[in-house]
C-alpha cells in the first residue's frame, strides 16, 4: 500500500509532494479487509 502520488508510469493521476510506500511482512499473520470483507489473511489473497 501506498499513500501519496502515483506513479505516472502506471496511469497514476494523484498529485501530491509525497509517495510512501508502507511495507510489513504479512506471512504469518496480519489480515486486509476491503468493504467489511476479509480479502488477505496470512500471506494470501481470499478473493481471485
Amino acid at each position: 500500500m501506498a499513500i501519496g502520488q502515483s506513479y505516472l508510469q502506471t496511469g497514476g493521476k494523484n498529485e501530491s509532494d509525497i509517495h510512501w510506500d508502507m511495507i510489513s511482512d504479512m506471512r504469518e499473520e496480519g489480515e486486509i479487509y476491503a468493504d467489511g470483507k476479509k480479502v488477505y489473511e496470512k500471506g494470501e489473497f481470499l478473493i481471485g
